[in-house]
């Protein structure tokens, strides 16, 4: 067996590197290989999308006063450049690190067979090539411009007076000329490379589809209690970072709904818990693509222990019960035997096959994953519950 056999690090699986864009990092020298330069691409894109905004409504004079929402009090405007943006861009070096490992676990755990290997590197290469698919971006570039415009102008716009537009002739708006820059560069920049993250995980999806049908090695033993699968839990906390972001859409929308159209933030308790169920089922949905094969695996081991244990406390039986009965001072010869020790061990591996979860992550992923989602509208509880009440509720607690 060679090291390509055994060692996935040297094969370039990776969910972010490659495509038109990521090219074009390259050539502005945003990038260097494989995804250096990350505080540089942050600060780069994000001003290109905010600076001239800022710019532009200074001259404009709506950047302070003279609109409902001036620019530099537009919370949402900040939150999505400053912050999502921020936060999706630096999420590719997360992502590329921790999901590379993860992959390679299929290989160093022997979960996929050196006699599967080609099928494995071919699902690989099949990856690679739909990441690097220029259709696709062409694609979410034609979307941006299309559908993505349509939304912004009928669902997630503030039809008042704002930097960016104003109401004419009932619901119709007039772009000014910072408004211009928001919504056919700034907006379409923040939509393509939020949509090219649902590119990626469809991208996983199909990998983690394809492995799922491979024949894997899984033991029921294993004490991760997902039949040595439990590593793919940690692909949930590699996309944290975009859930955050997406999460903090929310929030500043929400925001600006609550200081501008007087709204409250229980108005949007649907809203917010509809996005964390969303945002859990996108990372944890493909990991449920392995419950076919983790129910096979707890069925055999079950099924494999059962007999294995039954024939040892048998034997068990025989040579240790059947002694007392017919000779109780023998007895005294258990004390100490180390059958008694490999009883209490045959046990414990029965109930670690009996807890074996049918799914690769656990009850407390869940939760961890749940509150992650969930900070990002913390601040917002300051519009329901003054920051005095807050301070002094914490003060009571700690003293």
């Amino acid at each position: 067996m060679n090291n390509k056999d055994v060692n996935l690090d040297e094969t370039d699986f990776s969910l972010v590197l490659g495509g038109p864009l990521y090219q074009f990092y390259l050539r502005t020298r945003l990038l260097k290989p494989p995804l250096n330069l990350v505080k540089r691409r942050i600060v780069a894109i994000s001003l290109f999308a905010w600076l001239p905004l800022l710019i532009l409504t200074l001259i404009g004079g709506v950047a302070f006063k003279g609109v409902s929402v001036p620019f530099f009090f537009d919370i949402e405007t900040h939150v999505k450049f400053l912050g999502s943006l921020a936060l999706l861009v630096a999420a590719e070096v997360i992502v590329h690190q921790r999901i590379k490992i993860i992959v390679s676990q299929f290989l160093k755990c022997n979960i996929i067979s050196s006699k599967d290997r080609s099928r494995f590197d071919s699902i690989v290469a099949s990856t690679i090539r739909l990441r690097n698919s220029i259709t696709v971006e062409l694609l979410l570039i034609v979307f941006v411009f299309t559908v993505g415009h349509w939304i912004w102008t009928q669902y997630t716009s503030l039809h008042v007076a704002t930097w960016y537009a104003i109401p004419i002739n009932g619901n119709k708006m007039q772009l000014t000329l910072a408004g211009y820059w928001y919504a056919f560069v700034s907006l379409p920049i923040f939509q393509l490379i939020l949509l090219r993250w649902y590119f990626r995980l469809f991208v996983w999806y199909r990998f983690l589809w394809q492995i799922s049908k491979l024949p894997l090695h899984l033991n029921a033993l294993h004490p991760d209690q997902a039949g040595g699968l439990g590593f793919l839990a940690q692909s949930v906390f590699a996309f944290a970072p975009v859930l955050i972001a997406y999460a903090l859409l929310l929030a500043g929308f929400i925001a600006n709904r609550i200081w501008y159209a007087g709204a409250t933030l229980l108005e949007f308790k649907l809203e917010i818990a509809g996005l964390v169920v969303f945002l859990m089922i996108v990372v944890l949905l493909p990991l449920t693509f392995f419950i076919a094969a983790l129910v096979q695996a707890k069925i055999a081991g079950l099924r494999e222990y059962t007999i294995v244990a039954s024939q040892y406390v048998n034997d068990f039986r025989g040579k240790w019960i059947g002694t007392y009965s017919a000779n109780p001072e023998e007895s005294q010869m258990l004390l100490g035997t180390p059958d008694i020790q490999s009883l209490s061990d045959l046990s414990n591996s029965f109930n670690v096959v009996r807890a074996m979860g049918v799914v690769p992550f656990s009850r407390g992923a869940l939760l961890r994953l749940m509150i992650l989602i969930l900070i990002p509208f913390s601040p917002l509880l300051l519009t329901m519950i003054p920051l005095e009440e807050i301070v002094g509720s914490l003060i009571k607690l700690l003293l």
